[in-house]
């Protein structure tokens, strides 16, 4: 018997308290024994979850010197010292870079040329000390690039604390908003900010405007999804000219859009939900373009008016085909890019909007995988 065996027979494993809960949605009743544990503010919840490390750090006490092998040969492997590829906003390029010996990334961009002076936006590292945990989720700067809207979480549960820095300043605006999700978009005014709200389950399920520069209290609540099967998400449109909310579940969505330039106006429903039916919207020009699966289980592309987005309007843009599956989109300027899945591999092409032109890309290898990464603006004449 070796030392760690032996320390499984001696230390007996915490056992979690059975509190029967019984939760009914549609007609289904179900009993959660763990229901009490979401309460992390509880007393029991601590003590079992402390009990519950105490007991891995005995259990695995005789492998600390196998852990920290490990760590210090994954080390050796990372680039510490790295570079995000930069990306272009307007006169401004984006980056984030890590230092060796730091944990954390550092936010920056230049102006209006790769070889201006750094400008440092936010340091993880700065906003990581003292705290045993770190969390960046939302890092959105608005517009005008004057401000930036970031969220914090600093104990693991998911829910994050949004700030907005007065970026000519440096200086933080004095309100914070609790328990946001990862979802978030800047109205064109660059003073109203849309973000989500979690339940106790940890689902968004609520929206929210709020204006820099003005207390909490005054935010509106837009919009509550009671469906617990249901999540919500805020984005904007690649044209920045929407305010896009996303409701959706594992077979169904709907989807709500709001003019960016009119932050206060009522959000418009393009196609109400009906189940088993997914889609999701983008816009160009006088379009609506939607990527569905209704009457497609491979998805096909759609495109309906601005102001007629119901789906007796929509128009075909890329029929439904049996052997090839439509995965996405993108939108910019001139082009339509078009990702596919054929014979199971992932494939994309660029078809040019002003003379309908394409030029498709592909791989040599047999098998392989690719993703959008982040892209220039909408409207960059190079698009």
């Amino acid at each position: 018997m070796n030392q760690n065996t032996f320390l499984s027979h001696q230390i007996t494993p915490p056992v979690a308290e059975v509190h029967p809960h019984v939760l009914e949605l549609h007609g289904d009743r179900r009993v959660d024994n763990y229901f009490w544990m979401r309460d992390l503010d509880n007393p029991q919840v601590l003590a079992y979850l402390n009990a519950e490390n105490a007991y891995t750090e005995a259990i695995m006490q005789p492998t600390q010197g196998l852990q920290a092998d490990l760590y210090a040969e994954m080390l050796g492997r990372i680039q510490e010292t790295d570079l995000s590829v930069p990306v272009r906003k307007d006169d401004y390029y984006y980056y984030s870079r890590t230092e060796s010996g730091q944990a954390y990334a550092i936010h920056c961009r230049k102006y209006g040329s790769l070889d201006a002076p750094e400008e440092i936006l936010l340091d993880e590292n700065q906003l990581a000390s003292g705290e045993d945990f770190f969390s960046l989720g939302i890092f959105e700067v608005s517009p005008n690039h004057d401000i930036l809207a970031y969220a914090i979480d600093t104990n693991g549960a998911e829910r994050y604390t949004l700030y907005f820095l007065d970026l000519k300043t440096g200086k933080l605006f004095p309100e914070k908003i609790e328990d946001v999700y990862y979802s978030f978009a800047w109205a064109n005014d660059n003073r109203t900010v849309f973000y989500t709200k979690i339940d106790d389950a940890n689902r968004p399920f609520q929206l929210y405007s709020h204006v820099v520069d003005t207390p909490t209290n005054t935010d509106k609540l837009i919009y509550h999804e009671p469906d617990d099967s249901y999540f919500l998400s805020v984005g904007k449109t690649r044209s920045n000219a929407y305010i896009v909310m996303e409701l959706g579940s594992q077979i169904t969505s709907e989807v709500y859009v709001l003019d960016a330039n009119q932050p206060q106006g009522k959000f418009q429903l393009i196609q109400p939900r009906i189940h088993g039916i997914e889609y999701d919207i983008d816009h160009h020009g006088d379009y609506f373009y939607i990527v569905t699966n209704e009457e497609a289980i491979n998805f096909k592309l759609m495109k309906t008016p601005i102001n007629a987005t119901s789906k007796e309007n929509w128009q075909t843009v890329i029929p439904h085909r049996e052997d090839i599956m439509l995965s996405g989109i993108s939108l910019f300027a001139n082009h339509l890019v078009i990702y596919e899945r054929i014979n199971g591999l992932p494939t994309a092409r660029i078809h040019n909007l002003t003379n309908n032109t394409e030029q498709a890309i592909t791989f040599p290898e047999p098998a392989y995988g690719f993703f959008e990464g982040a892209n220039p603006e909408f409207n960059n004449p190079s698009c």
